[in-house]
């Protein structure tokens, strides 16, 4: 067996996308590197309780959902009940498969797989502690932290219950509840509670602000809103706050500031994350964090320390597995060269896995407006086109905003099945340079008949003719 090296090029710190994507680019280059990583395997939380296991649930379920409202299969097939067990089987498989892609990245390039838990004794050394209290310290001329993210627990509700459940343990259930309400309506809330309606079960949605995902277009967030509420039947309480968190043997209550009590068999907490930095001794090192447990950087992703850099959920905004593998490569280059000339594009896709998805890029009508730029919109309704009538997926839309001289793309906004597949198309020619990334480009194109690719062309034509 190998001994264990003791000192590194970098040692990075988390194996999810940014410390995989700093690790694999370092490797490459011809430093030594090696990863730490707290969990027995491999993939960070992206892989273990986020966005592979979360994604993997809502596409079962969808399946599931399709299948029950097919034309075809509806007349013909039994629809026996799906159980927790039956989902999570599912659920582990896609996981195990990336695991193992994961472990094969890592041997394949040299990297060491270190397992434990990281904390730096100086600015050069780390301890690792794993689950049998064993201890090593490991030196480094460089460090890469992308420890990522938790879901917030205020200290008044108690997690220890198995009626009370975040994003994490709610991939844990042993059997599905039959009214579940989620405390918070971000992308995580709106995500599971479509997915868990689309399953039968009862479902309140208890959403802080005026409004769902406020960030988004105004006219896309109504939609959601509408199908959530009408067509999916989802209660939506907008603007409440909690006030306190019963647990019974008969289930949850949750009491609103408003006076409002909600009962249910379960309750999903789904409001805020918290950066993975505590215990690492990176206070007694100088790297201050704030109140969300994050680590400040600069454009290079260098901490207050040039040669520690922090990428992923651990810096904030944007919070994506999409974002957080460019940021560890581009750290990962800045390290080996010096400089990076690659940075994070100004407009970066945003995909909601609701029931039925959200994509969207560039500016919404609200800023557009607020920044005085003239822009005209045109609109594609999938119920029109031929391939969302042929595959019964007829509720959405793509809607382009534009500016009104030059024809410039300046948003993006899609509402429907495989959105965040369809906005690629768009973030292509958004971003190439004048005079390409105007509408004209879908209105010149001949797309393939039928399909849903084809919404472009219709939406651009309509925005044209408003001209």
């Amino acid at each position: 067996m190998d001994v264990l090296k003791n000192h590194f090029d970098v040692i990075v710190v988390g194996s999810g996308p940014g410390g995989e994507g700093a690790s694999i680019k370092l490797a490459k280059a011809g430093k030594s590197v090696a990863i730490v990583e707290s969990h027995s395997l491999v993939g960070g939380g992206c892989t273990h309780w986020g966005t592979i296991p979360s994604k993997t649930l809502i596409h079962v379920v969808r399946q599931y959902s399709e299948q029950k409202k097919s034309r075809l299969f509806s007349r013909i097939c039994q629809h026996e009940k799906v159980t927790a067990g039956d989902l999570m089987a599912v659920v582990q498989d896609v996981v195990t498969q990336q695991v193992r892609d994961r472990e094969g990245f890592y041997a394949r390039n040299g990297v060491e797989v270190i397992v434990g838990h990281a904390r730096f004794v100086d600015a050069h050394t780390v301890e690792v502690a794993d689950a049998s209290g064993n201890r090593r310290q490991f030196t480094a001329n460089y460090f890469v932290i992308a420890t990522g993210s938790h879901p917030y627990h205020p200290e008044d509700v108690d997690f220890n219950n198995a009626r009370v459940v975040d994003s994490d343990t709610v991939l844990l259930m042993r059997e599905l509840p039959g009214t579940l309400t989620v405390y918070g309506a971000g992308v995580i809330g709106c995500e599971y509670a479509s997915a868990f309606k689309d399953l039968g079960i009862k479902v309140n949605l208890v959403n802080t602000r005026e409004r769902l995902l406020e960030y988004l277009d105004e006219e896309i967030s109504n939609a959601l809103s509408y199908h959530m509420r009408d067509e999916q039947g989802i209660v939506i309480r907008q603007n409440e706050e909690y006030s306190k968190v019963e647990v019974n043997e008969q289930g949850v209550v949750l009491h609103l500031t408003t006076g409002k009590v909600i009962k249910s068999d379960m309750l999903l907490w789904a409001n805020g994350r918290t950066g993975n930095s505590a215990g690492m001794g990176l206070e007694e090192i100088g790297l201050a964090i704030d109140h969300r447990g994050n680590i400040a950087v600069n454009e290079a992703y260098q901490s207050a320390l040039p040669h520690i850099y922090a990428v992923g959920d651990i810096v904030g905004f944007p919070n994506l597995a999409s974002a957080a593998y460019d940021q560890g490569r581009f750290a990962g280059t800045h390290i080996v060269e010096g400089f990076c000339d690659d940075h994070l594009v100004r407009n970066i896709p945003t995909g909601i896995y609701t029931s039925p998805e959200i994509s969207c890029i560039g500016g919404t009508e609200r800023e557009l407006t607020e920044q005085h730029i003239p822009y005209e919109v045109g609109h594609s309704f999938f119920r029109s086109l031929a391939r969302g009538q042929i595959t019964d997926h007829k509720a959405g839309m793509l809607k382009l905003l534009f500016h009104r001289e030059t024809l410039e793309i300046l948003g993006i906004h899609c509402f429907g099945h495989n959105a965040a597949e369809i906005l690629h198309i768009g973030q292509a020619i958004m971003a190439q340079s004048a005079p390409h990334n105007t509408i004209m480009y879908f209105i010149n194109t001949t797309f393939n008949y039928p399909t849903m690719a084809e919404a472009y062309r219709v939406a651009a034509l309509n925005g044209y003719n408003r001209l």
